[in-house]
């Protein structure tokens, strides 16, 4: 390897998205072109590699890593322990190799540790075996509390508690000067808006839940969503704008919402953030 390309190497700070859709995977040919799978993000700091969240997009980054053949490091950061963002856990190939060693980050809900929430997924009669039986990498689990630093590699990585049912961590990756905000599963509205903003301030990448039309969580097409915890394109908009982020990815799309929409959601952003992109499967983004 030359010295041009250790030095890139080291600098590299990108994100590449596994999965973007919101509460079920949604496969199927009106959803190719943004994909179907339950949140995963790999983000590369330059020798460190970050994992967020293990919906059943993690398969599918899990099987790129077995195909590379040689051991793996990386540390897992969970939002939460809600279904779709932990559901490709049993199916993660390279948790099963014991070459390689995972830190896996996550707070304490509803008195359980992040150990016990996997733990917890993967028992009889929802599953045929369990975490302690069949994972062989080398596992260490660590708890997240929100708004304390943790230090990965020359990264820092921090959480702050969203306003979500049950709860929700938004993580915010600092890395030479640049700095990536992921925050899924957040409803907008509360008191916590302003001392998200300030979180957030100056991301050079905002990835933000942006599930909903405003028709559509008030009510007026299909079910009122107020206090389903997921927020609007609008509101997505607006708290980038509050955070003085420089470029909005939207996130965790509506299962039911097809690529024609998704498509007419993202020119009505573009209108007021001519940056901004819609996440989708294999999309990569360099900070």
């Amino acid at each position: 390897m030359s010295r041009r390309s250790r030095v890139d190497r080291a600098d590299r700070f990108e994100v590449e998205f596994w999965g973007v859709r919101g509460s079920i995977p949604a496969p199927g040919s009106s959803t190719q072109r943004y994909g179907g799978n339950t949140p995963c993000l790999e983000v590369r700091c330059g020798a460190e590699t970050l994992i967020f969240d293990l919906g059943s997009g993690v398969r599918a980054l899990g099987d790129r890593i077995a195909a590379v053949g040689q051991p793996v490091r990386a540390s897992i950061f969970l939002t939460h322990y809600h279904y779709d963002h932990l559901q490709g856990l049993p199916f993660f190939a390279p948790i099963f190799d014991p070459r390689n060693a995972f830190k896996v980050y996550g707070a304490v809900r509803e008195g359980r540790t992040v150990q016990q929430a996997l733990a917890g997924q993967m028992v009889a009669p929802y599953f045929p075996v369990s975490a302690e039986v069949v994972f062989q990498a080398q596992v260490e689990y660590r708890t997240v509390m929100s708004g304390a630093p943790l230090q990965v590699g020359e990264a820092r990585v921090t959480g702050f508690d969203l306003n979500h049912p049950g709860g929700s961590l938004a993580f915010r990756v600092d890395f030479r000067g640049r700095s990536l905000v992921y925050a899924t599963d957040v409803e907008h509205g509360s008191p916590l808006d302003a001392d998200f903003a300030r979180f957030a301030r100056g991301a050079d990448v905002f990835i933000y839940d942006a599930m909903y039309t405003e028709d559509e969580y008030e009510g007026r097409v299909g079910p009122r969503r107020v206090g389903w915890g997921h927020s609007t394109w609008n509101a997505a908009v607006r708290a980038a704008e509050d955070s003085r982020a420089q470029k909005l990815v939207l996130f965790h799309h509506e299962p039911t919402r097809d690529d024609a929409g998704m498509d007419r959601i993202l020119r009505a952003v573009r209108k007021v953030r001519p940056e901004a992109v819609a996440a989708r499967e294999a999309l990569v983004l360099k900070l």
